[in-house]
Order: C-alpha cells, then structure tokens, then sequence
C-alpha cells in the first residue's frame, strides 16, 4: 500500500500479524454503543475478547444512518432515546483500556456529529483513548481534508469501504489514505440484508489484493455460524453486525448473545 502513515507497527497492524502468523482469519463484531442502554453496551464490549473478538467494531449512534439497514438503524436510534452521548462513548473505551491493550478498536459512523465536534479534537481524543481506526460511510476520498488527513497525522487508520461496485480506477481511489484494513461490503445496498455468496466474495478479495497489501475484511448480510465459516475460508476478516443487534433485539438473555457471539468465533477460527 502506498500510504501506510506512520501507523506501521500499530495494534492493528500486530493483530494482523499475528493472525498471519497463527493462519486465522479475524472475527470482528460489530456492537452498537448505547444500545439496548449504556450499561448493557458496556458490559459487552468488555466481554467481546473472551468471546473470541479479535478486532472490535463499535457503532457511533446516529440520527439519520443512511447505510444501515433497520436492525443496525433501531439500535442506533434506541441509544439516542435512551440518552446516548459522546461522552457515553469515550467512558466505555478508556474503561476497556485499562484492562485490554491488546485488542484494536474500530468505530464505524457518519461524519455529522464528529464535525460537530471538530475533526481534529475528535481525533486527538479517541486516539488518546486507544481507539486504533475509523470507518467513516459518507466520506468519499475526494472528502479526505475533512477527516482523514487528521487521522493519518494521528497515526489514526482511516479505513474505506469497498463495495461489489468499486471498479478498479474506483478501487485505485479509495485505496489513497488507507490503512489497517480494507472492508468489503459484500453485498450491495445495506448493512444485514442479502446473504453473500462465497465465490463471489472470493473473486472480489482476489480482485481486491491485486491492487493492495492490506488485509480484506467482509461485512454486511453475514447471520449465521455457517456464513461467517464460508467467507471466513476467503477473507482475512470477517465482520459480524446486523445478527448480533438483532439478537439482542428480539430479547435473547445476555449468557443467549453471548453464545451465539462465541459460535461465530469458533466458526471462524476453526479453518
């Protein structure tokens, strides 16, 4: 890759690495922060790496997720009634911090409320924190003096979203600034709907790492132990979301979500 900044040995990177290492593929679930409340979120995101976490993916609430399908959308809008704030936010990593410095840290959100914030404050505070990269979904690489530039002179990863849509001088664009990972969305449309299909998701990866060293990362329309088994035999990782949100949606008890979050685990890992 031709701008890896200066986050070369990065945790993410050493994750990566050692996964290389071990030849296992990354599972990483996706948790909303705030919901079904703060405290549930919380105790979750500290229980994520004995269930078998290797990256954690945290969803920034928003008022208008334009790329989330309704599971993802509910949940966000759910923290927000029940009073979500940044601050919310900011507690539950420096709190997992001081018990894990070893797992990386990726929140996924739109541009709005950081630049509410100030993009360069936001960056200072959540890299200080120990937040290891950002998934921005509505900011296009033309947009990149917005946000990207700041995390690059953070040794923040800025990570882009790839979609089955993303032709190679497309591809050639969205990979200018990008490190830790690339995430392949492998379906097209919004997050938790379709189920992808592991020969294609194969060709794209392939496509994908003729033009980049990063590790590829698939998302979207993954629901069950069996899927995440699939495109785990093609990625370098796999991203859980819209099942483990509407697990806890429709109920299921904590020790519930935390089997089934196990189970996508042991699938992955089990190549």
């Amino acid at each position: 890759m031709n701008n890896l900044n200066k986050a070369t040995m990065s945790r993410l990177n050493k994750k990566f690495n050692q996964l290389t290492i071990e030849a296992q593929t990354a599972f990483i679930p996706f948790i909303m922060a705030g919901f079904p409340n703060f405290n549930y979120s919380k105790n979750l995101l500290y229980k994520l790496p004995s269930l078998g976490a290797d990256i954690i993916e945290i969803g920034m609430p928003f008022t208008d997720p334009m790329a989330d399908g309704k599971i993802i959308q509910d949940a966000g809008h759910k923290a927000l009634d029940a009073g979500f704030k940044m601050e919310n936010l900011y507690q539950m990593i420096e709190d997992f911090r001081k018990n894990d410095q070893d797992t990386p840290i990726i929140l996924m959100g739109y541009y709005n409320p950081i630049h509410k914030l100030g993009s360069e404050n936001f960056v200072k505070k959540i890299k200080a924190l120990g937040v290891d990269g950002l998934i921005i979904v509505d900011l296009p690489p033309e947009e990149d003096d917005e946000l990207c530039i700041y995390c690059l002179n953070q040794n923040l990863h800025f990570i882009r979203l790839l979609t089955p849509t993303s032709d190679n001088n497309r591809l050639k664009t969205l990979l200018t600034n990008s490190s830790g990972f690339l995430y392949y969305v492998s379906v097209a449309g919004v997050t938790g709907t379709k189920v992808p299909v592991k020969q294609i998701v194969a060709s794209e990866v392939e496509r994908i790492k003729g033009c980049s060293k990063l590790p590829v990362c698939v998302g979207f329309g993954i629901k069950t132990p069996e899927d995440a088994k699939a495109i785990s035999l093609v990625a370098d990782g796999v991203v859980v979301g819209s099942a483990i949100i509407e697990t806890i949606q429709r109920g299921a008890s904590e020790l519930e979500v935390s089997d089934f979050i196990s189970s996508l685990s042991k699938s992955v890992h089990s190549n």
